[in-house]
């Protein structure tokens, strides 16, 4: 069998979140199935990291699939020129993205649909792709996967999808996530936050993440109770990169704020091991990979009560309202003031990880495509 890859997501050493559900599936996927060739396109030169096993032939398309216009191209004019002179048996998206009308069996991955519920995160000619456009995709998929029920329920209800047609495939954590020692711990410390301990923040800061949100409450729990506590923030800015300007500059606690701009998976373990805990107060989340990465860290993890979020962290997190800034400083000072409370979701978190591997993930999607290949 001949499976033709969207892989427009596997950028060197700029993984996000779906970028790296491609990556730790598809090295899974490819080795495990010898038998089987492989196309991947790309939009772009492609890294030789990314070609993980002999039976990869990696083409691209003419132009960058990097705006709604090319998006529109490269779906339904680049990608079906390469389909139709490499002839795969199913086309396979781990982004969602299809072409309108495919001529082969498709599995595709939507992660999240929040261009439903928050549109106004989106810049206007994204938001109008997405809303125009993934309702087809939807349809015309033959099997879609998602990273949780949460998505999978709201994807059924809200794109008119049939439930048998969706499979669930939690997303899995790198192996490189681990705790650190306390002689890490101190350096890091010492490195990002003058020896002080911090709360940590990772991923983009898009609003519907709810960075104001959390800002806000920062600044309640530092007013309340002044502990050397600083908020880090590991990741870059999404869309809008002023948005935030005017809370950050009103704030009287800015100066415990830490930007660390994006960081290597190896730089990332280390600073979340040294943290007293995750927060993630995010309105809406399709799964939430943060959240695993620290309990793999063993690392206390405050997170919203919303989306996803409770189906994965399970009993093993402080949950918050994201919409009361209140809510979330609480959970700060219980974290600062409860060491108790902290060691305990380390330990409901061990437990609670085992339920996210890539290796069942990357089964799930391989039967998900066996499935469309053989309808």
């Amino acid at each position: 069998m001949k499976i033709a890859v969207n892989t427009q997501h596997l950028i060197k050493n700029k993984l996000e979140g779906i970028g790296w559900f491609a990556h730790e599936t598809l090295r899974r996927i490819t080795c495990n199935h010898p038998e089987h060739e492989f196309l991947f396109i790309f939009d772009r030169p492609w890294d030789s990291s990314f070609i993980y096993s002999d039976n990869i032939t990696p083409v691209r398309t003419k132009i960058p699939s990097r705006h709604p216009v090319l998006w529109k191209w490269h779906y339904d004019i680049d990608t079906p020129r390469i389909l139709k002179k490499h002839k795969p048996d199913v086309y396979f998206s781990p982004d969602g993205w299809i072409q309108s009308q495919p001529n082969i069996p498709v599995v595709s991955v939507i992660h999240d649909i929040n261009f439903v519920h928050r549109p106004e995160d989106f810049p206007f000619l994204v938001r109008k792709y997405y809303r125009r456009y993934f309702p087809i995709f939807a349809q015309q998929s033959t099997r879609i996967v998602t990273v949780s029920e949460y998505s999978k329920n709201d994807i059924a209800i809200n794109l008119n999808i049939s439930p048998k047609k969706i499979d669930v495939a939690y997303d899995g954590c790198n192996t490189a996530y681990e705790p650190v020692s306390k002689d890490i711990q101190h350096e890091i410390r010492a490195k990002f936050t003058n020896g002080d301990p911090y709360f940590i923040y990772i991923g983009s800061r898009n609003p519907r993440k709810n960075i104001e949100g959390l800002l806000k409450a920062f600044e309640i729990f530092k007013k309340k109770d002044n502990k050397r506590y600083k908020l880090l923030f590991v990741g870059e800015p999404m869309w809008d990169k002023s948005y935030l300007h005017d809370t950050i500059s009103s704030m009287q606690y800015k100066n415990d704020l830490v930007f660390t701009g994006r960081l290597s998976t190896e730089a990332l373990q280390m600073v979340l091991g040294s943290a007293e805990a995750l927060v993630l107060a995010s309105f809406s989340e399709g799964f939430g990979i943060p959240v695993v990465e620290a309990m793999y860290c063993d690392v206390p993890v405050i997170c919203s009560n919303t989306a996803s979020l409770p189906e994965v962290a399970g009993n093993a997190a402080l949950f918050i309202d994201p919409h009361k800034p209140e809510s979330i400083s609480h959970a700060f000072e219980t974290i600062a003031n409860e060491k108790n409370t902290g060691q305990q979701l380390i330990e409901k978190g061990r437990v609670q990880r085992e339920k996210f591997n890539w290796d069942k993930t990357a089964e799930i999607v391989w039967n998900s495509i066996l499935k469309a290949a053989t309808k």
